[in-house]
């Protein structure tokens, strides 16, 4: 019984050093999260933005998730800085300052290297908003 649980605990070992070993490093943040990033975080909380949008899939479903939002296609930071700072027809004018703004965008850039979204792209309706019967 004893030699069961020794190759049992072997192989568990073997597989832990073989799994995070051979993790994919290029979607990782490369450095810890620097002021302008802190800073996006805290505003993020501040003005309550996970009632309405998710990263990785947690929060409200009003908005998009913006998990990914920093890498889209065609969505540089002056896209992403125009939303954010001036609203669209369902999402409010904050009345953010730019350097809040900036931390925003500075903290959806460092989330988006961090993973991706988990939601299906057939969830996803033309306005960015989810479908939730699918």
């Amino acid at each position: 019984m004893f030699r069961l649980w020794l190759v049992l605990f072997v192989v568990f070992l073997v597989y832990s050093c073989f799994v995070y070993s051979n993790c994919d490093k290029s979607r990782l943040p490369v450095t810890s999260p620097d002021k302008s990033v802190v800073a996006g975080w805290n505003t993020w909380q501040q003005k309550n933005c996970q009632s309405c949008h998710q990263i990785y899939g947690l929060g409200g479903y009003l908005g998009p998730d913006l998990t990914n939002a920093a890498s889209a296609p065609g969505k540089d930071d002056k896209y992403l800085k125009i939303f954010i700072q001036y609203g669209t027809g369902k999402m409010p004018n904050f009345q953010l300052s730019d350097s809040e703004t900036n931390n925003l965008v500075a903290f959806l850039k460092w989330v988006d290297k961090s993973g991706k979204s988990r939601v299906p792209k057939e969830s996803v309706t033309w306005t960015g908003n989810y479908n939730l019967d699918n």
